[in-house]
């Protein structure tokens, strides 16, 4: 059988209520607590911690009603399955394409942090050739490494899980002494505009957990394990983000100044010695950032391949390593591509408005999951019925207008592509692959 069959080839169950834990904290965790601290000090000064406490809350909604979703089905594509359930396979296309968009400007902003850190150790790799060299090292390596199976890919998430955090809690467990909360609660709080632009900027942080939900055709019980490691990691993720951004605040007056926010905080803190660790913490953390997503994001353009709104090249699972191997190479590819031509924040706005639009058409896609799906013994339900997701489908709204006019012609450009490709697809279902959501 040629590798590039998709006939006798699955995806391996191989992912228990851990792995979509660790898979989560990675696809949360990584250039955004890096990155977005001296940002945020930029856009709000001393209210900038509140931003994060805020965006913690806006996400608990929506990470709430994704659970919910999740806990129906266990088959790959997360939030193009729970729309194509609910709306049909075009608004499923749509929902998973802008989706993959997003995954894709994260990367490319991740990647772009990930090499400006790496170049406190080596100052040529902030300028070029060198930057496009190590990018294009980066992208190679990730990319085989998941190309080889799930199993390994997890196994590396959990390396660096360790190397991340333990340079945060370093600086949490060292920091807590000098928070300032007399600043905390004597921020002034900005004007509506302003306060919707710095939570849309700060939500970036967050966001990623709904690439975790796409991995599900490859978790042992993933009805019963995702919703519970969803909920756990990202209240895990705010308490650290919310300490983290008071720490660095109350320790570094000109917070604002910094492109290599938590390494200087560190700095001033345990002096050089401090700086290499968060330095090599941040380098770790976007990478287990990288990593999680080449292992979920493929995912989305396979479920697209296997349901037929896309081409069955995305579909091909490799015989010997079980892998979508073709979807991971384009994607690693594309978002090469991407981290070439873009800058951090650009992408992060990007990436944070798609995302809420993706946010807001799963949620809106919960009441006739409900009514078309029978229950099961271990279905998660929300306390309030649809309260919960009515919150965040109005938080979702109200943040998508704060989106500048070049990041919606941007989604509205890669909308327009998607809808070709959606099109000049057959629409067959390639029955060989795994596609039971029982």
């Amino acid at each position: 059988m040629s590798e590039h069959s998709t006939s006798g080839s699955t995806l391996e169950r191989a992912i228990g209520g851990f792995g979509f834990g660790v898979i989560n904290l990675n696809s949360v965790i990584g250039a955004g607590i890096f990155g977005l601290p001296a940002a945020a000090a930029a856009l709000s000064g001393a209210f900038s911690p509140w931003l994060f406490v805020l965006s913690g809350i806006l996400v608990l909604t929506v990470v709430l009603s994704f659970a919910e979703a999740a806990s129906m089905f266990k088959k790959s594509g997360g939030a193009l399955t729970y729309a194509s359930h609910a709306y049909g396979p075009f608004v499923g296309f749509q929902t998973g394409w802008l989706a993959y968009l997003s995954r894709v400007a994260a990367m490319g902003a991740n990647t772009n942090l990930l090499v400006t850190y790496a170049s406190w150790f080596w100052a040529p790799l902030d300028g070029q050739p060198w930057r496009s060299a190590a990018l294009v090292v980066i992208f190679t390596s990730l990319t085989w490494l998941n190309v080889l199976g799930v199993r390994n890919s997890v196994a590396l998430l959990y390396a660096f899980t360790a190397l991340k955090l333990l340079p945060l809690s370093l600086l949490i467990l060292f920091g807590l002494g000098k928070i300032d909360l007399g600043m905390l609660m004597g921020a002034e709080a900005p004007d509506i505009g302003e306060l919707g632009e710095g939570i849309l900027l700060v939500l970036y942080a967050y966001v990623g957990f709904e690439g975790t939900v796409v991995t599900a055709g490859e978790g042992k019980n993933p009805r019963r394990d995702l919703p519970k490691a969803l909920i756990s990691t990202i209240l895990i993720i705010g308490a650290i983000y919310i300490t983290v951004q008071l720490v660095a605040m109350s320790t570094m007056p000109n917070l604002a100044e910094s492109d290599k926010a938590l390494a200087d905080v560190a700095a001033i803190m345990f002096g050089p010695v401090g700086a290499v660790i968060l330095t090599l913490g941040a380098v770790f953390s976007i990478g287990g950032n990288l990593h999680s997503s080449l292992l979920s994001a493929p995912r989305m353009t396979f479920a697209l391949g296997r349901d037929g709104s896309l081409p069955a090249w995305f579909a091909r699972v490799h015989p010997r390593y079980h892998t979508p191997h073709l979807s991971i190479w384009f994607y690693g590819s594309i978002c090469l591509l991407m981290a070439l031509t873009g800058t951090f924040v650009w992408l992060a706005v990007i990436s944070t408005l798609v995302r809420l639009l993706t946010y807001m058409i799963c949620i809106s896609a919960l009441p006739r999951l409900h009514r078309t799906i029978e229950p099961h013994a271990n279905q998660f339900r929300l306390p309030g019925g649809l309260l919960i997701p009515g919150i965040a489908m109005l938080l979702c709204l109200w943040l998508i207008t704060h989106a500048s006019l070049h990041a919606w012609l941007a989604t509205g450009a890669f909308f327009a592509v998607g809808t070709v490709l959606y099109f000049l697809s057959a629409h067959k279902p390639i029955e060989a692959v795994e596609t039971d959501a029982e």
